[in-house]
Order: C-alpha cells, then structure tokens, then sequence
C-alpha cells in the first residue's frame, strides 16, 4: 500500500484515524513514545521575528497540502505540483520579512497540537541562521523553554562572528545540538571554519544534524554543496561528534548508508525517505542508529512516521528503537 488520494487516506491503515479539516490522527496509542527528530518553525530574516509562535491557528498551513495524493515510494517533494513549489519557495524567502504567509501557521502551538493527534512525545526544533541577518536560533531556543516536549537546537553559521563562542553560548541556553544547512547556509559541510565548530559539539556531547544530500528542488549550487560526498571528511576528522545526516542522504540514500556502514558516529534520519528506502535502511543499517522525523511543518508528521510503521509491522523492537529509544539516547531524554 504505497498510494494514497490524500492525508485522510491514510486512515486506511490499521494506524489511523480521520480527523477534522482533512488530517489524521493516531488511532493506536500503543505506537508511542515517539520523538520526531527533524521539525522547524517559522524562520525569519533581516527584520526582527515577525511570527507570534505562541499563537494557536485552527489549522497549519502545511507546504504540503492535506489534500494532495501521496505516492510513498517516491522522494517525499516528488508530492508537489509546480504551483505548490513556488509557493513554498516565496513563503520562506520574500514572506519571510514579515508575519504573513503560510508561515504565521507554522508556530510551537500547532506543532504541539499536531502531536497531540500523532502520539508523538517530543519533537526537536531545528533552526536555520545566517550571519548577522537573524537569530532563529534564539527563537527556538525560547519557544522550547517554554514547553518541555520541544527540543531546541542551536544554529551558528560558520562565518558568523566568533562561531565558537556563539555556539558555547546556545548550548548554555539549553541547545542539544547543533543543525547545519549547506543548500541555505551556502557553506560546504567539509568547510574548515564548520569543523570548528564540530568539534566544540564533541566536546559538550551534542550532536550536528545535518541536512544532508541533493533533494532536486534546490538551486544549482545548494545541491552542489549538499552532495554527500563532502560529508565524509568531518566524519573521519571528529570521531567524538556524532552526525546525524538528515533525510539520510536525500536522493543519495546509498552513500548516506555507505557512510552508516563505515563510521560509527552516524545516525541516518529518515524523513523523506521513499519507502522502499525507509524499507532498504531499516534492513542494512545498524538498528540503534536510526530515527524518526519529519521536516514539518513542510510534511505533516503522519506521512513519515506512516513509512516507519508499514516498513517495521513485524519488528515490534526495531520500530520502538527508531521511534523512541535512539533519538531518547542521542538528547538525553527519559529512556
């Protein structure tokens, strides 16, 4: 069952259950805990954040819409219509400036309800900063001091003004990791002023979720800098810093895997993912070093965590894993 004519279908599964204005919820509450690794709010640039996040709206504005027909075994953005790809890329640059757009939505209430509905326990905010034009980080790092099922990570572009010491600061405010965005950050994820700060991540014991692999919707150059093939070496170079390769490599699921196989500080993330590559990673990787997430609020957090429940139906202990117990492991969270 890899097709669907929209979110509410997926009520079909023995999972789900329909909900109001076209989502899903969770119907066996025996799934959980869970921990959604991969979640971002409403980022904002140049201006002052414009984007009240305490404020609850009826419904979020997905970039994904609940109503499109989902495929599974494709790529997760092979989902969208060309209308719908310009209309995320607009929201998160020229909207960004402000407080409108699809993104007044995407704020910590409607993640918080969002799981509520999906049994999930945790969730962790991923931010994306440039130098001196925003301070995301600091956003999240608030929003989830305010509400303990949020996890903020911290956001220092390598070429901010002393990187280092920025990121001590996040991590004593609270940061469990660090995200880097090479296609948005326009930084290569080997740049030496970037392996600086790995290391500062090894020595306070969190770890760096990468966004990690072409996803085919970027610009050129993104996609350039995010070929995993410049993974490696700060991999190799920082054995102390886990990295957890977000997306799992994207459209190069095979050499995410690859590096899986040969370095023990990798964790593969699987939000994305194809299900046939949920299903191939779930079945050559080593099973305490893999997790769950989502990238909301791009996708709502039923289409992954669907993938993960139809690939593990008769791995009871690997599906607990994937869901609860390694990411619990990698944010020191109540095992």
């Amino acid at each position: 069952m890899a097709r669907f004519k929209n979110l509410q279908d997926l009520a079909r599964l023995p999972w789900f259950e329909a909900a109001d204005e076209g989502r899903v919820a969770l119907r066996d509450r025996g799934i959980g805990p869970v921990v959604d690794m991969h979640t971002h709010l409403a980022l904002g640039y140049v201006r002052p954040f414009q984007v009240d996040l305490g404020v609850r709206h009826a419904c979020t504005e997905h970039y994904l819409p609940v109503h499109n027909p989902l495929d599974f075994e494709v790529y997760v953005n092979r989902n969208f219509t060309r209308a719908q790809l310009g209309g995320m890329k607009r929201d998160l640059t020229m909207r960004s400036f402000g407080p409108g757009g699809m993104r007044r939505t995407h704020t910590a209430a409607n993640l918080v309800a969002e799981m509520d509905e999906m049994g999930i326990a945790h969730s962790v905010l991923l931010p994306i900063d440039l130098p001196g034009i925003s301070d995301n980080a600091g956003v999240y790092l608030a929003a989830a001091a305010g509400q303990s099922r949020l996890v903020g990570f911290g956001s220092v572009h390598p070429y901010s003004l002393a990187p280092e010491k920025r990121l001590r600061e996040q991590v004593a405010r609270g940061a469990r990791g660090i995200k880097l965005h090479p296609a948005v950050q326009m930084v290569r994820p080997d740049d030496p002023r970037a392996g600086r700060l790995y290391r500062v991540c090894g020595e306070h014991g969190v770890p760096v979720l990468w966004h990690c692999g072409p996803v085919g919707i970027e610009p050129v150059v993104g996609r350039f800098l995010s070929l995993v093939r410049w993974y490696e070496r700060p991999i190799a170079e920082n054995p102390g810093t886990t990295f957890i390769l977000g997306h799992s490599g994207a459209l190069q699921a095979e050499r995410a895997l690859e590096l899986c196989h040969r370095y023990p500080n990798v964790v593969l993330e699987l939000s994305s993912q194809g299900l046939s590559w949920v299903r191939t990673i779930l079945t050559q990787a080593d099973p305490e070093r893999v997790v769950y997430g989502s990238d909301w609020p791009f996708y709502h957090q039923a289409i992954a965590l669907a993938k993960i429940l139809l690939a593990t139906e008769d791995r009871p202990d690997l599906r607990r894993k994937v869901l609860y117990d390694n990411a619990a492991r990698l944010l020191k969270l109540p095992a």
